[in-house]
């Protein structure tokens, strides 16, 4: 057992973030509650409101810590490397997004109603992560490819992570939403979320 209040929040924080996680996995946001998650920690539902008020501030937390596994693999990459190609950065950017699939489920969803329903602490802590994950971008591509100047580099951004948001509907389709394109006669190209984005960085960074 964890000694002190503040290690004892922390691991009970961890979790049920676990518990969400886990869930999430397996199930849709909406089919989830503070009862299902409240089945798999070690300590009653009525506990978890100390921690967490609603749903949506769980999954806030869940959200803020994929952000901060992904950035932990883009500044392995700075300090692996003094230098890329395009072409190399492109392959290592879509494989650390290829390791996190869960990340870009969470982003796919309604950030809107997830946020306007956590408390104010919850979603500063959420905007930090996401912040220095766009930060960490920026620092591979100031590193990588001198040459681009600052609106270089923030257009890239804004394409880029705007493109986040609709990598897994798009990359992860049920054999319903297949059986319905083939149907409606609609020429989809199915691409996984490593190619989806490998192809796009390239296509950004092309001159660089």
């Amino acid at each position: 057992m964890p000694k002190g209040s503040e290690e004892l929040t922390n691991a009970r924080k961890e979790e049920i973030i676990n518990a969400c996680a886990e869930l999430y996995d397996a199930m849709n946001f909406k089919d989830i509650t503070l009862k299902e998650i409240g089945k798999k920690t070690s300590f009653t539902r009525t506990l978890i409101y100390y921690y967490f008020q609603t749903k949506e501030e769980i999954f806030l937390a869940l959200i803020q810590r994929e952000y901060e596994l992904w950035i932990a693999d883009l500044e392995t990459l700075l300090q692996n490397h003094s230098k890329m190609s395009v072409e190399e950065f492109s392959k290592e950017l879509a494989h650390s997004l290829e390791r996190r699939e869960r990340l870009l489920k969470l982003m796919s969803m309604n950030h809107y109603d997830m946020e306007s329903n956590s408390r104010m602490d919850n979603l500063v802590a959420f905007k930090i992560a996401y912040g220095k994950s766009v930060r960490t971008v920026s620092c591979c591509l100031e590193k990588f490819f001198p040459r681009m100047t600052v609106q270089d580099i923030q257009e890239f951004i804004y394409a880029f992570f705007l493109f986040l948001f609709g990598v897994y509907p798009y990359t992860v389709v049920t054999e319903k939403q297949k059986e319905a394109l083939k149907r409606s006669h609609t020429n989809y190209v199915f691409l996984s979320i490593y190619e989806i984005t490998q192809s796009l960085v390239m296509k950004l960074l092309q001159g660089f």
